[in-house]
């Protein structure tokens, strides 16, 4: 009777500690399924607000705050845009001070906490940067999804698509340039933003299934006017974009595509925000696991669309070394095996999503390179 007891408390246990670590790797499955758009990822720190003074602020000192650069400073009901470290600035060891751009929103006060954000512009183009633009609703399978539409005089239109941890405000960095250069853009928010549907299952598939309102947004492009249709994706907006080019029914229409932060490995840039959480190392794999029982994601179709012979368009790669979230050997990767299609442009000291706001002259010269010859 002793030995029956003894197995069933063994059994017990066992059962016990496997669901345990099974609730743990759905819970660091979270650190990317349930990333909102517009917060900070994982693996960006807070900050302290120490002080501001006439054009400057003054941060905790952390490798974020002094990265070179022009980024937004976000925080509860506000934010702000910091430019480069002023290193002639007075301050203490332990704090860095940068030029204070602007505040857009709300206020900055001593000991608020902050992150930097690759999010310099709020609100929509006629507000942020004084551009002329329509409200419009894409016909997507879930529903209608939001998106600004800045017209411009050709007939190859740029849609941009943001990733991680951002909105469709995000790739207002590049839309001043991009309307300079006479492109009409599409900014298109996609299922799990502020008012697009939700997915069915309340999840981000990290591309998977976000590609098919990509590839609502490239009819719409059409049906409106579009010959042809450059795709500019961020971090897993560029994996939607790879979806798109490969996938697409109007996939011949798609003549170009930039891609910034690209996820090329769901697996790695999970396991990072994972890990970004404290997640344990032995966990990981079960995290990867929970990602794939709740969603039904699977390796094969990202590496497939990114795979580099499925390449049938001039790419742009934006990366850099310091991105923690998706793996820039990746990058490097695909651009050695396409020489003949994929350029890379490596910017250094430049977090994930945030290759312009390191370099905005760099990031931009080298994407006029890059469109000129598709325009």
């Amino acid at each position: 009777m002793r030995t029956a007891k003894a197995t069933a408390a063994a059994v017990t246990a066992v059962l016990g500690a496997s669901a345990a670590a099974i609730a743990a790797g759905r819970l660091a499955s979270d650190a990317a399924l349930k990333a909102p758009a517009g917060r900070p990822l994982p693996t960006e720190p807070r900050l302290t607000v120490h002080a501001t003074a006439a054009g400057q602020i003054t941060l905790t000192r952390d490798l974020a705050s002094q990265r070179p650069g022009t980024y937004g400073l976000a925080g509860d009901g506000f934010h702000a845009v910091v430019g480069p470290v002023v290193e002639s600035a007075p301050h203490e060891a332990d704090a860095v001070v940068r030029r204070l751009e602007r505040v857009t929103h709300g206020a900055l006060e001593p000991g608020a906490r902050a992150w930097l954000t690759p999010q310099v512009h709020i609100g929509d183009p006629k507000s942020a940067l004084g551009l002329d633009h329509a409200d419009i609703d894409v016909p997507g399978e879930l529903g209608a999804l939001p998106a600004w539409f800045v017209p411009g005089v050709r007939d190859t239109w740029v849609i941009t698509v943001h990733g991680l941890g951002t909105t469709r405000e995000h790739p207002m960095n590049l839309m001043e340039f991009l309307h300079r250069h006479q492109f009409p853009v599409l900014d298109l928010a996609y299922r799990g933003d502020l008012g697009a549907p939700r997915s069915p299952d309340g999840l981000n598939h990290l591309g998977e299934t976000e590609w098919r309102d990509l590839d609502a947004a490239i009819r719409y492009a059409v049906r409106y006017g579009a010959r042809r249709v450059i795709l500019m994706g961020w971090s897993t907006g560029a994996a939607m974009a790879l979806h798109a080019a490969a996938h697409s029914a109007l996939r011949d229409r798609v003549t170009g595509l930039v891609l910034d932060s690209p996820v090329l490995s769901w697996e790695a840039t999970l396991r990072a925000l994972a890990k970004a959480r404290r997640t344990p190392g032995p966990l990981l794999p079960l995290a990867v696991r929970a990602a794939q029982g709740r969603t039904g994601l699977s390796g094969d179709r990202l590496a497939e669309a990114a795979e580099p012979a499925a390449l049938k368009v001039p790419t742009l790669v934006v990366h850099g070394p310091d991105d923690e979230v998706a793996p820039w050997s990746l990058s490097r990767r695909l651009a050695e095996r396409r020489r003949d299609l994929v350029t890379l442009h490596t910017v250094d000291d430049a977090p994930h999503n945030a290759m312009w706001n390191a370099d905005p002259a760099g990031y931009e010269e080298a994407l006029r390179r890059f469109l000129t010859p598709l325009m």
